[in-house]
Order: C-alpha cells, then sequence, then structure tokens
C-alpha cells in the first residue's frame, strides 16, 4: 500500500480520484489549500504527491519547487493547464510527470505506478543524490561520479542522465527526451538525443549498451542494476 497526496481543490475530482485509485493499492490524503501542502507533507511523508497547478492559498508550481528542496518524493502534476510553457516550467521545478485533465482514471494509474517503479530495488536516493551501483548523481551540485571517479560532464550530458536516470526502468521515447530537454516535440529527423545517448555511454564504458539500453522503436532504458 502506498500513500498517496492529492492537493487538489475541486471536491468533484479529489472524490473521484480518490476513489478509484484508492481502490487500488493506495492510501490518499486530500490537501485542498496550497498554503498547507508542505506542513501536512512533512507530518504525513506520503509516497507520492498529485499536485493540481490552481490552488487556494499558494500555486502549484511554487509547491512543487517548495517540495523538491525537500524531498525526491515522486510529484505527478495533473490540471487543466495545457499551455506547453507551465508543461516545461512544472517539470523544470522539479515535476516527475505533467498531465492534462480530464484524464481515464486507468491511465492515471499506470502514471502513479511507473512512478513509484522509481523505488524498486537498484535505487536510491538520498538528500538529492542518485545512487546506482557505482554511479553517483547529485542533484544538488551537478555532479557525477562512477567507480569513485569524478566524470566531466557539460549541462546538457548532465541533464540528460539525469532524465534517464530519475525515470530508470522505465523506456523514454526520443519524444519524451526532448520535450524534457527542451520543450519541443521529435520530429523524426533530430539525431541530437541519438548523438548524446552515444556520448554518454563513452563516458560509462557502456559499448555494449547495457546500462542506457536501445529498445527498438520505443526509444532507451535507463537500467538501474547495471551499474555496478
Amino acid at each position: 500500500m502506498f500513500d498517496v497526496m492529492l492537493v487538489e481543490d475541486d471536491p468533484r475530482i479529489a472524490e473521484l480520484v480518490g476513489e478509484y485509485i484508492g481502490s487500488y493499492e493506495f492510501k490518499v490524503e486530500v490537501v485542498t489549500r496550497g498554503d498547507i501542502v508542505l506542513e501536512r507533507f512533512r507530518a504525513s511523508q506520503p509516497d507520492i504527491v498529485i499536485l493540481d497547478l490552481m490552488l487556494p492559498g499558494l500555486d502549484g508550481m511554487v509547491v512543487c519547487r517548495q517540495l523538491r528542496e525537500v524531498s525526491d518524493v515522486p510529484i505527478l502534476i495533473l490540471t487543466a493547464r495545457e499551455d506547453a510553457f507551465d508543461e516545461v516550467s512544472g517539470l523544470e521545478q522539479g515535476a516527475d510527470d505533467y498531465v492534462i485533465k480530464p484524464i481515464p482514471p486507468r491511465i492515471l494509474l499506470a502514471r502513479l505506478r511507473t512512478l513509484m517503479r522509481r523505488r524498486q530495488p537498484g535505487i536510491k536516493i538520498e538528500n538529492g543524490t542518485l545512487l546506482f551501483g557505482s554511479l553517483t548523481i547529485s542533484k544538488k551540485d551537478r555532479t557525477v561520479a562512477w567507480r569513485n571517479a569524478p566524470v566531466a560532464m557539460t549541462g546538457s550530458e548532465f541533464k540528460l542522465l539525469l532524465i534517464l536516470a530519475e525515470s530508470a526502468g522505465d523506456v523514454l521515447s526520443r519524444d519524451d527526451i526532448l520535450r524534457r530537454m527542451r520543450g519541443i516535440e521529435f520530429d523524426g529527423l533530430d539525431r541530437s538525443i541519438d548523438n548524446a545517448i552515444s556520448r554518454l555511454r563513452r563516458k560509462f564504458d557502456d559499448a555494449a549498451a547495457e546500462r542506457i539500453k536501445t529498445i527498438r522503436g520505443e526509444g532507451y532504458l535507463f537500467s538501474p542494476s547495471a551499474w555496478k
């Protein structure tokens, strides 16, 4: 059973979402104001947060940033805002997923389960640092160490590695990666992601693509158990 904090001021939506995911492996706590989220979060320490953006008391973007400053808890933004700028901003504030209302309940459930797989064995998150065997990724000071040696990385290389690592065990399409990297969609021709993946593999002796796998026809997968 996973504890979910649902931050939603619309009673109807809160009831529908809470009842549906509550019938599965999630126990739901509803918070209706943005200015009390941080206090409630510290008290209950939920496993995942579903966060609306348009909230009384404090805007959801600010709430997202506050949560990310104190925790690596998975955050799924669930909002009626369809603007691409808002989506990019939400992801940059630290959200792990951005979903537009209305969404079929089954798809929302699938998204939650995907985010919870970040807590699978092989992944450790300590004070903003991701640990995978001999790989250490520090979000706070944007550094990477591999087998006890620092790895020199450009800003874009670090961002790509972090995007892959935070979705460890899940396949990310080129479109997923480009949207998180630049806020644009994959046009079928841009090879910059493929080239960047190749550079990352060279830095981590991954010529066989065992650590960052290519999933034919789908995209790339960061394997959390392969970083020994």
